[in-house]
Protein backbone atom coordinates (compact mmCIF):
# COMPACT_ATOMS: atom_id res chain seq x y z
CA UNK A 1 0.00 0.00 0.00
CA UNK A 2 1.21 3.51 -0.90
CA UNK A 3 -0.35 6.82 0.15
CA UNK A 4 -0.34 9.43 -2.62
CA UNK A 5 -1.29 13.09 -2.04
CA UNK A 6 -2.65 14.78 -5.17
CA UNK A 7 -4.56 17.74 -6.57
CA UNK A 8 -7.51 17.54 -8.95
CA UNK A 9 -9.82 20.00 -10.66
CA UNK A 10 -13.35 21.05 -9.75
CA UNK A 11 -14.19 23.55 -12.45
CA UNK A 12 -11.53 26.26 -12.24
CA UNK A 13 -10.62 25.33 -8.66
CA UNK A 14 -8.01 22.94 -7.32
CA UNK A 15 -9.05 20.41 -4.67
CA UNK A 16 -6.76 18.27 -2.52
CA UNK A 17 -7.08 14.52 -2.35
CA UNK A 18 -5.30 11.43 -1.06
CA UNK A 19 -5.21 7.97 -2.59
CA UNK A 20 -4.35 4.86 -0.58
CA UNK A 21 -3.36 2.40 -3.28
CA UNK A 22 -4.39 -1.24 -3.47
CA UNK A 23 -4.85 -3.72 -6.34
CA UNK A 24 -8.62 -4.16 -6.06
CA UNK A 25 -11.04 -3.24 -8.85
CA UNK A 26 -13.58 -1.96 -6.33
CA UNK A 27 -12.65 1.23 -4.51
CA UNK A 28 -13.94 3.32 -1.61
CA UNK A 29 -14.59 7.05 -1.92
CA UNK A 30 -14.72 8.69 1.52
CA UNK A 31 -16.70 11.93 1.72
CA UNK A 32 -15.85 14.10 4.73
CA UNK A 33 -18.60 15.37 7.01
CA UNK A 34 -18.99 18.83 8.51
CA UNK A 35 -15.93 21.00 8.08
CA UNK A 36 -13.51 18.13 8.64
CA UNK A 37 -10.46 17.80 6.46
CA UNK A 38 -9.94 14.53 4.63
CA UNK A 39 -7.94 13.05 7.53
CA UNK A 40 -11.10 13.17 9.66
CA UNK A 41 -11.42 13.91 13.36
CA UNK A 42 -8.31 12.64 15.19
CA UNK A 43 -7.15 11.15 11.84
CA UNK A 44 -10.10 8.77 11.90
CA UNK A 45 -10.65 8.75 8.14
CA UNK A 46 -6.95 8.44 7.44
CA UNK A 47 -6.76 5.37 9.66
CA UNK A 48 -9.93 3.94 8.12
CA UNK A 49 -8.44 4.38 4.64
CA UNK A 50 -5.30 2.52 5.72
CA UNK A 51 -7.26 -0.41 7.09
CA UNK A 52 -9.46 -0.73 4.00
CA UNK A 53 -6.49 -0.43 1.63
CA UNK A 54 -4.64 -3.14 3.54
CA UNK A 55 -7.65 -5.36 2.86
CA UNK A 56 -7.03 -4.86 -0.88
CA UNK A 57 -9.34 -1.97 -1.80
CA UNK A 58 -8.03 1.43 -2.99
CA UNK A 59 -9.39 4.41 -1.05
CA UNK A 60 -9.74 8.03 -2.16
CA UNK A 61 -10.35 10.92 0.26
CA UNK A 62 -10.61 14.63 -0.50
CA UNK A 63 -11.15 18.09 0.96
CA UNK A 64 -14.36 19.75 -0.19
CA UNK A 65 -14.16 23.26 -1.65
CA UNK A 66 -13.09 25.77 0.98
CA UNK A 67 -11.94 23.06 3.42
CA UNK A 68 -8.38 22.10 4.35
CA UNK A 69 -6.02 22.29 1.37
CA UNK A 70 -8.73 22.88 -1.23
CA UNK A 71 -9.48 26.16 -2.97
CA UNK A 72 -12.84 27.88 -3.15
CA UNK A 73 -15.69 28.77 -0.85
CA UNK A 74 -17.11 26.37 1.71
CA UNK A 75 -20.82 26.25 0.89
CA UNK A 76 -21.68 23.29 3.11
CA UNK A 77 -22.86 19.76 2.53
CA UNK A 78 -25.98 20.79 0.61
CA UNK A 79 -23.74 22.07 -2.18
CA UNK A 80 -21.28 19.16 -2.37
CA UNK A 81 -22.51 17.61 -5.64
CA UNK A 82 -19.73 19.09 -7.81
CA UNK A 83 -17.04 18.21 -5.25
CA UNK A 84 -18.12 14.57 -5.07
CA UNK A 85 -18.42 14.28 -8.86
CA UNK A 86 -14.94 15.76 -9.35
CA UNK A 87 -13.45 13.44 -6.72
CA UNK A 88 -15.06 10.40 -8.33
CA UNK A 89 -13.68 11.39 -11.74
CA UNK A 90 -10.20 11.90 -10.27
CA UNK A 91 -10.35 8.55 -8.45
CA UNK A 92 -11.22 6.68 -11.63
CA UNK A 93 -8.44 8.51 -13.52
CA UNK A 94 -5.65 7.83 -11.02
CA UNK A 95 -6.74 4.22 -10.32
CA UNK A 96 -7.86 3.04 -13.79
CA UNK A 97 -8.27 -0.57 -12.68
CA UNK A 98 -11.23 0.50 -10.52
CA UNK A 99 -14.53 -0.30 -12.23
CA UNK A 100 -16.81 -0.02 -9.17
CA UNK A 101 -16.78 2.67 -6.46
CA UNK A 102 -18.59 2.56 -3.11
CA UNK A 103 -19.24 5.88 -1.40
CA UNK A 104 -18.95 6.24 2.37
CA UNK A 105 -20.02 9.25 4.42
CA UNK A 106 -20.63 9.90 8.11
CA UNK A 107 -23.01 12.59 9.44
CA UNK A 108 -23.75 15.31 6.87
CA UNK A 109 -21.47 13.57 4.36
CA UNK A 110 -24.05 10.77 4.36
CA UNK A 111 -26.75 13.40 3.90
CA UNK A 112 -24.83 14.89 0.96
CA UNK A 113 -24.69 11.49 -0.75
CA UNK A 114 -28.43 11.10 -0.30
CA UNK A 115 -29.24 14.61 -1.54
CA UNK A 116 -27.11 14.04 -4.66
CA UNK A 117 -28.98 10.82 -5.51
CA UNK A 118 -25.84 8.77 -4.99
CA UNK A 119 -23.59 11.10 -6.98
CA UNK A 120 -22.86 8.48 -9.65
CA UNK A 121 -21.48 5.95 -7.16
CA UNK A 122 -22.16 2.23 -7.47
CA UNK A 123 -23.14 1.63 -3.83
CA UNK A 124 -23.56 3.74 -0.70
CA UNK A 125 -22.61 3.25 2.95
CA UNK A 126 -24.39 5.97 4.92
CA UNK A 127 -23.42 6.40 8.57
CA UNK A 128 -25.41 8.44 11.12
CA UNK A 129 -27.07 10.70 8.51
CA UNK A 130 -27.68 14.29 9.63
CA UNK A 131 -31.38 15.30 9.53
CA UNK A 132 -31.43 18.18 12.04
CA UNK A 133 -32.51 21.50 10.56
CA UNK A 134 -30.13 24.39 11.21
CA UNK A 135 -32.11 27.33 12.58
CA UNK A 136 -29.35 29.29 14.30
CA UNK A 137 -30.73 28.42 17.72
CA UNK A 138 -29.21 26.33 20.47
CA UNK A 139 -29.37 22.62 19.73
CA UNK A 140 -31.40 20.49 22.13
CA UNK A 141 -28.85 18.20 23.85
CA UNK A 142 -31.40 15.58 24.89
CA UNK A 143 -32.03 12.43 22.84
CA UNK A 144 -35.37 11.92 21.08
CA UNK A 145 -38.28 10.29 22.92
CA UNK A 146 -37.78 6.84 21.37
CA UNK A 147 -34.16 6.74 22.52
CA UNK A 148 -35.15 7.75 26.06
CA UNK A 149 -37.80 5.01 26.18
CA UNK A 150 -35.28 2.44 24.99
CA UNK A 151 -32.76 3.59 27.59
CA UNK A 152 -35.29 3.35 30.44
CA UNK A 153 -36.41 -0.10 29.26
CA UNK A 154 -32.78 -1.22 29.35
CA UNK A 155 -32.30 0.15 32.87
CA UNK A 156 -35.43 -1.54 34.21
CA UNK A 157 -34.09 -4.94 33.12
CA UNK A 158 -30.80 -4.31 34.92
CA UNK A 159 -30.97 -5.45 38.59
CA UNK A 160 -28.18 -3.03 39.60
CA UNK A 161 -30.10 -0.06 38.18
CA UNK A 162 -33.32 -1.16 39.91
CA UNK A 163 -31.46 -1.51 43.23
CA UNK A 164 -29.94 1.94 42.73
CA UNK A 165 -33.40 3.41 42.22
CA UNK A 166 -34.73 1.73 45.37
CA UNK A 167 -31.75 3.01 47.40
CA UNK A 168 -32.52 6.58 46.36
CA UNK A 169 -29.47 6.85 44.16
CA UNK A 170 -31.44 8.35 41.27
CA UNK A 171 -32.26 12.04 40.78
CA UNK A 172 -36.07 11.82 40.78
CA UNK A 173 -36.47 15.27 39.25
CA UNK A 174 -34.28 14.30 36.31
CA UNK A 175 -36.10 10.97 36.08
CA UNK A 176 -39.47 12.73 35.97
CA UNK A 177 -38.35 15.12 33.25
CA UNK A 178 -37.02 12.19 31.26
CA UNK A 179 -40.29 10.28 31.61
CA UNK A 180 -42.25 13.28 30.37
CA UNK A 181 -39.91 13.63 27.41
CA UNK A 182 -40.24 9.90 26.66
CA UNK A 183 -44.02 10.27 26.25
CA UNK A 184 -43.71 12.94 23.58
CA UNK A 185 -44.95 11.95 20.13
CA UNK A 186 -42.43 11.43 17.35
CA UNK A 187 -41.64 14.73 15.62
CA UNK A 188 -42.64 15.30 12.03
CA UNK A 189 -39.78 14.55 9.63
CA UNK A 190 -37.68 17.62 8.89
CA UNK A 191 -37.72 19.04 5.38
CA UNK A 192 -34.06 17.97 5.14
CA UNK A 193 -35.02 14.37 5.94
CA UNK A 194 -37.72 14.46 3.28
CA UNK A 195 -35.24 15.81 0.70
CA UNK A 196 -32.84 13.01 1.62
CA UNK A 197 -35.59 10.41 1.31
CA UNK A 198 -36.53 11.74 -2.13
CA UNK A 199 -32.90 11.71 -3.26
CA UNK A 200 -32.37 8.16 -2.10
CA UNK A 201 -35.59 7.04 -3.78
CA UNK A 202 -34.03 8.02 -7.13
CA UNK A 203 -30.92 5.93 -6.49
CA UNK A 204 -30.80 2.40 -7.91
CA UNK A 205 -27.66 1.02 -6.26
CA UNK A 206 -27.25 -0.93 -3.00
CA UNK A 207 -27.64 1.19 0.14
CA UNK A 208 -26.37 0.39 3.63
CA UNK A 209 -27.41 2.67 6.51
CA UNK A 210 -25.24 2.38 9.62
CA UNK A 211 -26.38 3.78 12.96
CA UNK A 212 -24.33 4.15 16.15
CA UNK A 213 -26.99 3.65 18.81
CA UNK A 214 -25.40 5.96 21.42
CA UNK A 215 -25.17 8.85 18.94
CA UNK A 216 -27.86 11.53 19.08
CA UNK A 217 -27.53 12.26 15.35
CA UNK A 218 -28.32 8.61 14.61
CA UNK A 219 -31.18 8.59 17.13
CA UNK A 220 -32.80 11.65 15.57
CA UNK A 221 -32.36 10.16 12.10
CA UNK A 222 -33.99 6.87 13.03
CA UNK A 223 -36.93 8.54 14.76
CA UNK A 224 -37.66 10.73 11.75
CA UNK A 225 -36.81 8.09 9.11
CA UNK A 226 -38.80 5.15 10.44
CA UNK A 227 -38.30 1.42 9.81
CA UNK A 228 -35.91 0.52 7.01
CA UNK A 229 -34.55 -2.96 6.27
CA UNK A 230 -31.28 -1.38 5.08
CA UNK A 231 -30.40 -0.18 8.60
CA UNK A 232 -27.69 -1.92 10.65
CA UNK A 233 -26.97 -0.81 14.23
CA UNK A 234 -23.74 -0.76 16.18
CA UNK A 235 -24.87 -1.10 19.79
CA UNK A 236 -23.31 1.39 22.20
CA UNK A 237 -21.20 3.12 19.56
CA UNK A 238 -20.67 6.87 19.45
CA UNK A 239 -20.67 9.11 16.41
CA UNK A 240 -17.05 8.43 15.42
CA UNK A 241 -16.92 4.69 16.30
CA UNK A 242 -13.93 5.49 18.51
CA UNK A 243 -13.75 2.22 20.47
CA UNK A 244 -11.83 -0.69 18.96
CA UNK A 245 -14.82 -3.03 18.79
CA UNK A 246 -16.90 -0.33 17.10
CA UNK A 247 -14.17 0.39 14.55
CA UNK A 248 -14.03 -3.33 13.77
CA UNK A 249 -17.80 -3.35 13.25
CA UNK A 250 -17.60 -0.33 10.93
CA UNK A 251 -14.76 -1.89 8.92
CA UNK A 252 -16.74 -5.12 8.55
CA UNK A 253 -19.78 -3.24 7.23
CA UNK A 254 -17.73 -1.28 4.69
CA UNK A 255 -15.78 -4.36 3.56
CA UNK A 256 -19.03 -6.28 3.09
CA UNK A 257 -20.30 -3.51 0.78
CA UNK A 258 -17.01 -3.52 -1.13
CA UNK A 259 -17.07 -7.30 -1.57
CA UNK A 260 -20.71 -7.53 -2.59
Amino acid sequence: MTRLPLDFGCGSLKLAGTLDTAPGTTGLLIVSGGNEVRAGAFSGQSLLASRIARAGFPVFRFDRRGIGDSEGENRGFRHARRDIAAALEAFRAIAPQVDRVVGFGNCDAASALMLTKGAGLDALVLSNPWTIEEDGGEKDPTPPASAIRARYAEKLTNPREVARLLRGGVDLGKLGRGLIKSLAPAPAPSSLAEEMRAGLADYDGPVHILLATADRTAQVFEESWGPDSRIARCEGAGHAYDRAEHREWLDAQILAALRA
